[in-house]
This record gives C-alpha cells, structure tokens and sequence, in this order.
C-alpha cells in the first residue's frame, strides 16, 4: 500500500452503452437502452443502463424496459452482454497501469489512482487521452485529497471533464448541497438528518456529534459528520479486490403461489452459492434471503451460521430456515439468496 499525495477517480462515462457504441458506431448520438434481452415488451426486465441521449427523456437504470419504451419510443434496445463489459474493462485498467500510478478497481467503470505529482490536473488529462485511445471509451476524473472527494468531483466532471475537490474548495462547493450528495449517505439516511432539522451538507458538518450518536449510533452518528466535513480514506492499495459476499436473485415472469416451488427456487440458489464458494475457496458465515412480494414490498431476512462452512447442506438448510422466518403469503415476484463469506486472516490478505 502506498500513501500517495494525490488521489484521481476515473469514471467510465455511460460505460455499459459506450462499450455497445463502440461496437455500432452507427448508434452514436441516438438513444440506446441496454438492459434484459433487448426486447422491451419482456416482464419486469429492467434497464441496466441508457445512453446520455436516452437519460433525456427520463430513463434510469434499475427501470422497466417497458417504462423506458414508453417515455422513449424510438430508442434502439440492446440484450445486455456481461462478457464484453468485462473485456472492455480490463483493457481500461490495463492502460491505467501503465502510466506512473497506483490503481485500485474499484468496479467495472470505475477506479481509484494514487498520484505522487505536481500537477494532477495534467496527469488526468493524459489519462484521459490515453484510455480513449486505446479503448475508444471516455471518462470523467475527480481530483481530491482524499477518496471521498476525489469520488464526489467526478460527479462534477462529467462527461469527460477533469474536475477538483479538497480541503481548499470543498466548504464552498458541497455546503449548500443536501446530505445525500455525499458518498456514503442514501435517501433513506437523508430523510432521517431531515427529521432532526439537517438538510444541507453544512448542517450535518456543524451538528453536534453527540446528538448524531444517539440518533445513529455510536460509530454511524459521528462518522456522518465527518462525512460532512470531507473526510476520506487516503490509502490507494493495487491489491486485489476480494469480494465480501456473492448473490444470486431471479425475478419470475409469472408470479410464485406454491410454498413448495419458492423453497425449490431458494433451495437451487443456495445449492449453487455454496458451490461458487467452494470454489474459489471461500467459507460462508452469514446467509440471507430476498424476497419481493407483489405488488412490490421487498423484504430481507438472514442469520448468522454457527461455524464458517462450505458444506452444501449447511448453507442450504440455512437459507430454508431464513425463508421460513417470512410472514408473508402474497404471491412472490422475485426470490434472491445472498451468503456472506468469513473475513480472510491477515496472513491471508
């Protein structure tokens, strides 16, 4: 690990559409939706991603195709393709490599470089140049002095823009700004600040910590403040990331009624985590189940197993038992099991 002077954030701008814009230039400029198979008429298939040009006329990822069909009829629908996103994103990081930074992937789009330079700024704008090059794809850059800043300016950049956040600017950029643009602090979390009177950045960062403690908790109330005044992570590793927990989750195109075929759906995700696990030699500590009802109340249960294991039967058992705990006799739309692996040892890391 290496404590840098500088830390940048590239983000893939529209990354999912760019990669499929890439491979069909005759799309560029126009609206392109990928998500599902392509088909837009299919049931609660959603949109993984839009093109700048779609997202004009209100379409997000996470929203049904159908939606998107109807706010944007004339938009191109594209089957989504995990293995080229996957592909395009290893050559990004590859270029990233290749220049004098330490790079932590952060995700498919994204990554964190730690810097040691006199000017950030300079260095971004090769970057810049550099990934769209050899890759055809653009990306925006957030300059800071820390993650959470250098995170946060990208969202300034964007598209394709370089962008600064730190210590110097950030009372003046972020403190008229509500709490959920910070990283870190969703709608949920916002509504409750909102409760007790803190709407704005500002607020949150000269509220008393105590009073946070009370409401959040001990660990959560005073770090939401620190939040607000910026604080962030300064450590760049280029170890590998190693993943906390795997999931799986179907959502049906008809509804389940049937107790014994839930089960058997849960019973079939559970059996395949457990195999995932064992393969990359992972042992599960914590099982969970998602389930959403119709016509769209989600609910999550879990429990925590006995002992680490990676016995099939084990994780399948728990995942059953979580399910049982479900009150619940409304159709179910949508069934997920998501295990949770032990934290590796240090030796291990």
């Amino acid at each position: 690990m290496l404590r840098t002077d500088w830390i940048l954030h590239v983000d893939l701008d529209q990354f999912i559409a760019a990669v499929e814009i890439a491979r069909r230039p005759d799309l560029r400029g126009r609206p392109v939706v990928v998500g599902g198979s392509g088909d837009p008429t299919e049931r609660r298939k959603v949109v993984a991603t839009a093109s700048y040009e779609a997202r004009e006329f209100g379409i997000r990822s996470g929203m049904p195709l159908r939606t998107a069909a109807r706010r944007c009829p004339d938009a191109v629908f594209l089957a989504s393709d995990p293995q080229a996103y996957e592909e395009a994103s290893e050559r990004v990081m590859a270029t990233l490599r290749e220049f004098p930074v330490v790079v932590e992937v952060f995700g498919w789009d994204e990554a964190f470089l730690g810097a040691r330079t006199d000017d950030p700024e300079a260095l971004a704008a090769e970057i810049q140049q550099g990934v769209l090059a050899r890759t055809g794809l653009a990306c925006s850059i957030g300059i800071g002095d820390n993650k959470h800043r250098a995170k946060l300016a990208t969202g300034f950049a964007k598209p394709a823009g370089i962008s600064w956040l730190t210590k110097d600017n950030w009372v003046a950029v972020m403190a008229e700004r509500p709490t959920d643009a910070l990283w870190g602090i969703g709608q949920k979390t916002a509504a409750k600040l909102a409760e007790m009177g803190l709407v704005t950045v500002g607020q949150l960062a000269g509220a008393d910590p105590e009073v946070l403690a009370r409401r959040f908790g001990p660990a959560t109330g005073p770090y939401l403040r620190l939040l607000a005044r910026g604080a962030g992570g300064t450590t760049v590793t280029a170890d590998p990331w190693v993943p906390r927990s795997r999931s799986h989750e179907i959502t049906y195109e008809h509804d389940l009624t049937d107790p014994a075929e839930i089960a058997g759906q849960v019973s079939a995700m559970a059996t395949t985590l457990a195999r995932e696990s064992a393969e990359e030699g992972r042992r599960v500590a914590r099982v969970g189940v998602k389930v959403r009802f119709v016509p769209f109340v989600t609910r999550v249960r879990s429990m925590t197993l006995t002992a680490p294991t990676n016995e099939t039967s084990e994780i399948e058992q728990a995942a059953l038992t979580v399910l049982d705990r479900f009150e619940e006799t409304r159709p179910v739309r949508l069934l997920g099991v998501r295990v949770e692996f032990e934290e590796p040892r240090s030796d291990q890391r």
